[in-house]
């Protein structure tokens, strides 16, 4: 008996690799100046804020008592931006968007806990995903001097003949077609922010410690979004970063600081 206790309390054996050391140095690079190069990047033409309105009834089994806790996040499906109004470029085919509108569908997951009428029961989980889908109209550039979309119209034309023994009739067998397809890249939407206001409640008034199945809703959402488009930009003198002022309960205050102040 005590052999066998004796090989039960023995450790698997584990095989191990033992690690060789490599030396490292750190590589020579070559810089070529190059005084604006052009990239290839993301551009941000848009990043507006939505205000969506959503009620909808959401269904609690068992019934509850008291709403203890409300999470939410937004899932988007759809941000697409469709042109209606344009600006030539030069004498090119290729046109600023001046005015688009821009398509937002989504949901959002709400995760609800509330406590049922049983005694000392557990916390109950409801979770529920309220659609939402509309439109806003957008102008570009949206800044003074800022980016626009851009996209490069394809052409079709045709040219006809006259037949060459009449002179008096037109060639139906012979034609002349011309087609010049532009491939433009497509904007595209981010997910930035989400801001809810909400108010809960039972669509009838219940006494105290009486349970409800019903739980009405009415959300304020506001949802900021990106329109992104990759564009080739030219790099030079005074290029900025922004950042986007996303107003809230709280929103930063400058202050200045006193250089005489011992506060760090």
């Amino acid at each position: 008996m005590s052999n066998q206790s004796d090989s039960e309390n023995i450790p698997c054996p584990v095989t191990s690799t033992e690690q060789i050391p490599f030396t490292s140095e750190a590589t020579p690079v070559v810089a070529t100046p190059v005084t604006a190069p052009t990239i290839k990047v993301p551009v941000v033409v848009a990043e507006p804020t939505l205000q969506i309105v959503v009620e909808s009834d959401i269904t609690l089994a068992p019934a509850a008592t008291e709403i203890k806790r409300v999470k939410k996040n937004v899932f988007l499906n759809q941000v697409k931006l469709v042109p209606v109004s344009f600006a030539r470029i030069a004498n090119t085919d290729f046109f600023r968007v001046t005015r688009a509108k821009l398509f937002v569908a989504g949901h959002i997951r709400k995760n609800i806990e509330y406590a049922s009428a049983a005694c000392n029961a557990a916390l109950q989980d409801r979770i529920a995903d309220i659609p939402f889908t509309g439109f806003t109209d957008l102008t570009f550039p949206q800044t003074p001097g800022g980016s626009t979309p851009i996209l490069g119209i394809s052409e079709f034309a045709e040219a006809n003949f006259l037949n060459e023994k009449t002179q008096m009739d037109a060639r139906l067998d012979k034609a002349f077609f011309q087609n010049l397809v532009k491939y433009n890249e497509q904007p595209f939407g981010e997910l930035v922010a989400a801001n809810f206001f909400e108010l809960d409640f039972s669509p009838m008034m219940v006494a105290p410690e009486a349970a409800f199945r019903t739980l009405r809703e009415k959300i304020v959402l506001e949802l900021t979004v990106k329109v992104v488009q990759v564009q080739q930009v030219s790099l030079g003198a005074g290029s900025t970063v922004v950042t986007p002022v996303l107003s809230g309960l709280t929103p930063p205050v400058s202050t200045v600081m006193d250089p005489n102040s011992s506060d760090c």
